[in-house]
């Protein structure tokens, strides 16, 4: 593990795997393990660089949090690369390599299901406000299980499926000590407005699932219009949390894209 300090001197972790065009991968909602059954396919051909986001992981955290501190914090990782990198975003992470993308020099830019919301959806939002109760109630458990049943089911899953699911989701029982940066997170997102055009000049990949969230499903599709050279890639039966459900398909996917572009050539 190695760290960096971002701009407003918070301590980022970050792990480095493999040689080659460097690879910066973004999580969501988790921290950098998300990414371990993805790195270990990569890492033969990229230099693959895996941070904690901020209060997530082995990273620091700050006072003054932000969709801006965080763009930051990812860009202090891109900054210790010896060339461009491609950046990788799942969620959250998604949404934070596209903004990055849009202000600094990248080689490419792929994001799986980032999290922007639009259309009707965008107008009904108010899973932060009932986060904020939850919290507010001093029920952080029950603010953590919102987050979940809207992001990774779009709110529709019925009570006994949820609570079957959860039963088994081995992650459940640290999960709820995330639940302020979960709350902050969702804020965020509900605030964010996509532009008509982002802006971005690099190749851009945006991947989907066939069983993820609704509202993400339809969101995708509006970044990639909203990219000058956007493509799509959906996965049959496959969710949210692609990369780690199905991270075989999802890195070849990403390999066949940058060697499509250009962007690198892993025979070399």
């Amino acid at each position: 593990m190695q760290t960096v300090t971002s701009a407003d001197g918070t301590r980022i972790a970050y792990e480095r795997h493999g040689e080659g065009q460097p690879l910066v991968l973004l999580h969501g909602d988790a921290t950098r393990r998300f990414w371990d059954p993805v790195v270990q396919r990569l890492a033969d051909d990229y230099t693959v660089v895996v941070p904690d986001r901020r209060g997530r992981g082995d990273s620091g955290d700050g006072a003054d949090w932000s969709l801006e501190r965080e763009v930051e914090d990812a860009r202090a990782v891109v900054e210790t690369a010896d060339d461009d990198p491609v950046l990788f975003g799942h969620s959250f992470g998604g949404l934070q390599a596209i903004e990055l993308t849009r202000t600094d020099p990248v080689a490419a830019v792929v994001a799986y299901e980032p999290s922007v919301i639009v259309g009707e959806y965008r107008e009904t939002a108010d899973l932060a406000d009932r986060m904020e109760a939850a919290l507010d109630a001093g029920d952080p458990e029950r603010a953590a299980r919102l987050h979940l049943r809207e992001v990774l089911h779009g709110g529709e899953i019925g009570d006994a499926a949820f609570e079957a699911w959860l039963d088994d989701w081995p992650l459940w029982p640290e999960y709820v000590r995330f639940a302020d940066d979960l709350y902050r997170m969702d804020r965020a997102i509900e605030r964010y407005e996509l532009p008509d055009e982002l802006g971005v000049d690099a190749p851009a990949l945006l991947l989907t699932g066939t069983e993820g969230p609704a509202h993400l499903r339809e969101s995708v599709r509006a970044v990639q219009e909203a990219l000058p050279d956007g493509r799509l890639v959906e996965f049959e039966g496959v969710g949210h949390a692609g990369p780690a459900e199905a991270p075989e398909r999802v890195a070849s996917a990403v390999g066949e894209f940058l060697a499509d572009v250009a962007v690198t050539d892993p025979s070399v």
